[in-house]
C-alpha cells in the first residue's frame, strides 16, 4: 500500500547511477526525479538526458516531477527517456487537461503537484486522468526544508476527494507528500491520508559516508513507522 520514493535531489550527483542502485537495493519503491528550470522554482537541476542515463540502472519506477514552465514539450522528452510517472504543477500549464492527456498518451502515469498555497480545486475537473496527486510539504526548489504542518489538513482534503472518486469510478488515485518527510513524521502523514512518500535528505544524507546500510536503516525505520498506522 505504501510507497517510498527517494528524491535524487539530495543524492550525490557525482555517483548518481550508483546512488540509484544502492537506494533501490535498500528497499525504495520509486525513484523521484526532480526537474527544476530556475523559472518556475528558484533552482536548476537535471533534464531528460540524465533520466535516460539512469534508466538502465534500475527497473524501479521513475517518477518525474516537473517544476518547470511550460511542461508540454518536456512530457514527451521524459517519456522517451524512460519515465514511468510524470507529474506537473497546474499553474505551469495553460491547459491542465491537455497536459495530463499528453502524459497518458505517451504511456506514462499522470499526476498533479500542489504547492502549499495552491488550492486543490484543479483536481476536481480531471480526476479521470489522474493517477497521482502530490502535495508539497515545503515550498519547492530546495531539499532539506522543514515540513509545513498545515499540509496535513490539506492532505486530508485531497484524500477525501480521491476516495470519493475511487468509490464512484472504482479506480485508485495515489496521494503523496513531497518535502520534509522524515522517520519521525511519516506515520502522521500516513494517518492524514498519504500512501506515497517522497523523501530526499532524510534518506540520502544518511548515507553520505558511503555506507549503503544507512539507506537500509532509514527506509526500514520509515516502514516500521508505517506498519503501525
Amino acid at each position: 500500500m505504501y510507497l517510498i520514493a527517494p528524491s535524487i535531489l539530495s543524492a550525490d550527483f557525482a555517483r548518481l547511477g550508483e546512488e540509484v542502485t544502492r537506494v533501490v537495493d535498500s528497499g525504495a519503491d520509486w525513484i523521484h526525479f526532480d526537474v527544476m528550470d530556475n523559472h518556475y522554482v528558484p533552482n536548476m537541476t537535471v533534464g531528460p538526458v540524465v533520466c535516460k542515463a539512469i534508466r538502465p540502472m534500475t527497473t524501479a519506477m521513475i517518477d518525474v516531477h516537473l517544476m518547470t514552465r511550460p511542461v508540454d514539450r518536456l512530457i514527451g522528452d521524459f517519456a522517451k527517456a524512460g519515465a514511468n510517472v510524470i507529474t506537473f504543477h497546474p499553474e505551469a500549464s495553460e491547459h491542465v487537461d491537455r497536459s495530463l492527456s499528453l502524459i497518458r498518451d505517451s504511456g506514462c502515469q499522470s499526476g498533479l503537484a500542489f504547492n502549499p498555497a495552491t488550492p486543490l480545486h484543479y483536481m476536481d475537473y480531471v480526476m479521470d486522468k489522474l493517477d497521482l496527486v502530490l502535495l508539497m510539504g515545503v515550498n519547492p526548489g530546495f531539499g532539506g526544508q522543514k515540513f509545513i504542518p498545515s499540509t496535513l489538513t490539506k492532505l486530508q482534503e485531497a484524500r477525501a476527494r480521491a476516495l470519493a472518486y475511487e468509490q464512484e469510478a472504482d479506480r485508485r488515485i495515489r496521494v503523496g507528500i513531497d518535502g520534509g518527510v522524515k522517520v519521525d513524521n511519516v506515520a502522521a502523514i500516513a494517518l492524514a491520508g498519504a500512501d506515497t512518500f517522497v523523501a530526499g535528505s532524510a534518506i540520502f544524507e544518511a548515507g553520505q559516508d558511503g555506507d549503503p546500510h544507512h539507506y537500509d536503516s532509514v527506509i526500514a525505520a520509515m516502514r516500521a513507522q508505517l506498519s503501525r498506522v
